[in-house]
């Protein structure tokens, strides 16, 4: 019985981070604020109840593939993503924003180079 406490405090964080962790969109039953409350106000049995019928079952859980765009992708992870009539087509989309995104990041390191270097080269 002494390790009633401690079983109940780790059940409990396990619990809580278990529910933060979660998307919310595969969160069933409550929002997750009231799972939080819930797991808080009633430790034991809110855990309980929480991996027994809020928790989301594995069928509910999105799986990588692993070959495709949806390797290449994490957004074709997303639940409810619209799946598109073109999947080459929104492949390439996607691609072109990347490609995009990192030419954006090389000229911000290169105006940062320059403006150190303007500076003085003075590195606080």
């Amino acid at each position: 019985m002494p390790y009633l406490g401690l079983f109940t405090l780790l059940v409990l964080i396990a619990a809580l981070v278990d529910i933060i962790s979660t998307d919310d969109a595969l969160v069933r039953g409550l929002p997750k604020v009231a799972w939080v409350l819930l797991v808080i106000v009633l430790p034991l049995v809110g855990a309980l109840v929480w991996i027994g019928w809020g928790r989301p079952m594995s069928s509910d859980r999105p799986r990588r593939a692993n070959s495709g765009a949806a390797a290449d992708f994490p957004e074709y992870d997303r639940p409810g993503r619209y799946v598109p009539a073109d999947p080459e087509a929104d492949r390439a989309f996607l691609q072109s924003l990347r490609d995009r995104a990192e030419e954006q990041r090389r000229i911000a390191r290169e105006q940062e180079r320059r403006a150190r270097g303007a500076d003085g080269g003075t590195d606080t």
